[in-house]
């Protein structure tokens, strides 16, 4: 497997804490994508987050000030549709998620029931009630295959963390003593297959950009090149500590551009 960035043909990139922070866009972020374009380079947003569909994210990014098509928006949702139909014949489905999940699923040709589902997916569902809840632990309870979306415990806010799906999960296990059959988004590799069957990209085409360790780091493992940048979450002094090594470490996409822009990423 190539690190050589010069020979990839497709970025997926972390959003909040790489690419923005809360309301603004980092350095680089808008020179990155110019450069992406001169140069004919394939992207993609990649985000854990399940409660949310595309063309919300681009919303907020286009308000931020770059026009991004909502197709250019990758989530953990859409990568558990893809993964369901690519590896289950489930498509009657007890759905724990937002009403943008709900839509998602649908969309994709899923039967949303309560009554004799095939499979129990979770998501990361801002709107979750005890009926909801209480349903879901009687199906996995009694055996029904349980995916979830993705694994994070917290969803990063500006005033601090929100409960995400990974706390949810706890609950489920801890009323029915299974974790997840399946587990879809970052560090999985669930979503960098689903990512290959979106684009057709092989392994060696595709980096990974984001400011986490153990989701976007992680992702190394599946066989794609990992780029950090130190613009979010992660400091300098954490890496040497962490398990999952980058390829490539930058302060931010403003100097990673840099870098590209010599010639020096081979």
């Amino acid at each position: 497997m190539t690190k050589n960035l010069s020979q990839k043909k497709c970025y997926m990139l972390d959003m909040d804490g790489t690419f923005y922070l809360g309301d603004k866009l980092l350095p680089g972020a808008l020179e990155f994508m110019d450069y992406l374009r001169e140069k004919k380079i394939d992207y993609l947003f990649l985000t854990n987050n399940s409660s949310k569909h595309g063309s919300m994210y681009a919303e907020k990014i286009k308000k931020l000030g770059f026009n991004v098509n909502e197709a250019k928006i990758f989530t953990s949702g859409e990568a558990t549709t893809i993964y369901l139909k690519k590896k289950t014949k489930f498509r009657r489905i007890y759905l724990v998620g937002t009403p943008a999940l709900e839509e998602e699923f649908s969309s994709a040709g899923f039967q949303l029931t309560d009554q004799f589902p095939d499979a129990a997916v979770l998501g990361f569902d801002t709107t979750l009630t005890y009926e909801k809840l209480w349903k879901l632990c009687d199906l996995v309870r009694n055996g029904l295959p349980y995916i979830a979306t993705h694994p994070d415990f917290n969803c990063p806010t500006e005033s601090g963390f929100m409960p995400d799906i990974g706390s949810f999960i706890a609950l489920v296990e801890a009323s029915t003593n299974r974790w997840p059959d399946v587990v879809i988004g970052k560090p999985h590799g669930h979503i960098v297959e689903a990512v290959v069957d979106k684009t057709g990209y092989k392994l060696d085409e595709i980096a990974m950009i984001g400011d986490r360790l153990y989701t976007d780091i992680a992702l190394g493992k599946s066989g794609i090149t990992t780029i950090l940048v130190l613009s979010g979450e992660t400091r300098d002094e954490e890496v040497e500590k962490s398990e999952y090594q980058p390829d490539w470490i930058f302060k931010d996409l403003a100097d990673f551009v840099e870098v590209l822009k010599n010639g020096s990423c081979s």
